[in-house]
């Protein structure tokens, strides 16, 4: 299992279009195959700055998922509302603690 990071920098007047969206679209992006866990988060200085944690379980997961049509629609609505490029990392989770 391995965990997908993004960062989103939004203008602030496209917030909450961005958060309608993921309202809408969570369950489904959640419900993708291989896909284990979403998480949405916001910086605490910045309210403009998200980042998304999705735990998935092989990377041809993922890949399969970035390029469905789901991503298509999804990526498309988010990305008009940028206001600085967005950044990803792909890591693999070494020590869970609970």
């Amino acid at each position: 299992m391995f965990v997908r990071i993004v960062k989103l920098t939004f203008h602030p007047e496209n917030v909450p279009a961005f958060l309608d969206n993921f309202e809408l679209m969570k369950e489904k992006i959640r419900n993708a195959p291989g896909n284990r866990l979403l998480e949405l988060y916001r910086d605490k200085d910045n309210p403009c700055v998200f980042f998304t944690y999705s735990y998935w379980e092989t990377e041809a997961d993922l890949e399969n998922y970035r390029r469905s049509e789901l991503f298509y629609d999804v990526w498309t609505f988010t990305k008009k509302l940028f206001s600085d490029k967005p950044e990803a990392w792909s890591v693999d989770k070494l020590v869970v603690l609970n």
